[in-house]
């Protein structure tokens, strides 16, 4: 019988076992099992609108599973992680992980939840229709060999901590504005990201025009990957004032030549599927589509009744 507890804050000792779950839930999907920015709220112990669902087990010493609601832009993000020894369990953990985030939700006023799953199977999208969510977007991960033929034309500089914080911030919220995960960001979510032992003021680079930024790629280097050292455009924008310059083009070069002066030899990035303008530009790079993740939506506010989906 397995056991569910909530946690709306974590301390060492339970952030320690939670990360040695979601590390062999990595070494058996060969990819991260949480996103980044969930996993930074993790491992500082929760924000104001955290909560981690965790499971038990007596077969097992890690938790069985665990699932995890945080704050986004207007919304909720919610993720799961089943332990590869449980996974024929998905449907009834599943099932109960999700019941558990979504009373939190309707307890505190309700609002959107996304849950985004990496290659959503048969069960997934099961518990989601059960669940009463449905499915909103569609995110490619796309690859592309490097180095590139082209190289960018025009001159970019290395972020500076500190002095390009607050313009960058404005700029990144202009560009993502309404965006579930990168719009509304503030100088904390920054500096999270600046604390991490991949960053590197180097690899994110910026593109001015009239004293003002312009454009930037921001890079990032998995060095852990398991199919060998990746290299991330992690965030790519430019602002609203200076689109249809073919400045998005030329700030992915810059970051895709940044990569390949490292010697890194694969790159990828994130994209919506939606966004049929960006697809094409990065087809038109080089990148083709690796995998796809898919984002499950709810408002929880408007929620139907409906019964838990029953499994193994």
């Amino acid at each position: 019988m397995t056991q569910l507890e909530v946690k709306r804050t974590m301390r060492g000792a339970e952030i320690a076992e939670v990360t040695a779950l979601l590390d062999t839930a990595a070494a058996a999907d060969g990819r991260p099992a949480l996103s980044d920015h969930l996993e930074l709220d993790l491992r500082s112990g929760g924000s104001s609108d955290f909560a981690g669902f965790v499971v038990r087990s007596p077969e097992l010493d890690l938790p069985a599973a665990y699932a995890q609601l945080s704050a986004g832009n207007d919304n909720r993000s919610f993720e799961m992680v089943v332990h590869p020894e449980q996974r024929d369990h998905t449907a009834t953990i599943g099932s109960e992980l999700l019941e558990a985030a979504l009373d939190v939700v309707g307890a505190e006023g309700g609002g959107a939840v996304n849950w985004w799953i990496h290659e959503p199977t048969p069960v997934d999208r099961e518990l989601a229709d059960a669940a009463g969510m449905t499915q909103d977007r569609t995110l490619f991960q796309m690859r592309r060999p490097l180095p590139t033929e082209r190289h960018a034309t025009i001159p970019t500089r290395a972020f500076v901590p500190g002095h390009d914080d607050e313009a960058w911030i404005a700029v990144n919220n202009r560009a993502f504005a309404g965006h579930a995960e990168q719009g509304g960001w503030t100088l904390d979510t920054l500096r999270k990201r600046q604390q991490e032992e991949w960053f590197d003021p180097e690899g994110f680079r910026i593109h001015e025009r009239d004293d003002r930024i312009a454009g930037f790629c921001w890079t990032k280097v998995h060095h852990d990957a398991p199919d060998g050292i990746l290299g991330e455009i992690y965030v790519i924008a430019v602002d609203p004032d200076f689109h249809g310059k073919g400045l998005g083009s030329e700030m992915t070069l810059a970051g895709l030549d940044h990569l390949a002066a490292q010697g890194i030899t694969t790159a990828l990035l994130y994209v919506d599927a939606a966004n049929e303008g960006a697809v094409g530009m990065y087809r038109h790079l080089g990148f083709e589509v690796h995998s796809t993740n898919a984002a499950f939506v709810i408002e929880v506010g408007d929620r139907p009744d409906h019964e838990g989906l029953e499994g193994c």
